[in-house]
């Protein structure tokens, strides 16, 4: 997504915004994977520090938290160019692998906690934080 990531509902820039907890938790319901590039937007948002500051941390959060990554430039205007982070992005998805486990299905279907690891030195795992799992069968 190309955004500028502003809250214009919530409007309080606290990370328990509950509208970006929303969005994470039905990208994570989903399996969906948020790549995000910032991009500043129009009017008093476009050059409001404090909101484009607020835009930024909220695509990082739903980008980290659902596996993908985040682009920003900081605070000086739009970037000159998208393809620096249209390369990476490429990079990434064709350096992607297919996880699949079994989950332990609890009483109620919902969001559980995973934590990757491996031995492999050197080696970075970018995942999302929580994965939807459907409830054990009665």
């Amino acid at each position: 997504m190309v955004s500028d990531g502003i809250d214009r509902y919530y409007g309080s820039g606290d990370l328990a915004d509950p509208y970006l907890d929303a969005a994470i938790e039905d990208a994570q319901r989903a399996g969906v994977v948020v790549f995000a590039i910032y991009t500043p937007g129009v009017g008093h948002a476009g050059h409001s520090y404090w909101l484009t500051y607020e835009g930024q941390i909220y695509l990082a959060k739903v980008a980290e938290e659902t596996g993908g990554e985040s682009y920003y430039i900081g605070f000086n205007g739009p970037p000159v160019s998208f393809i620096p982070y249209l390369d990476d992005l490429s990079h990434r998805l064709t350096h992607q692998y297919l996880l699949t486990f079994a989950a332990k299905p609890q009483k109620k279907a919902g969001l559980q906690r995973v934590k990757l690891t491996t031995e492999v030195p050197n080696a970075e795992l970018v995942s999302a934080d929580r994965v939807y799992v459907p409830a054990a069968a009665p």
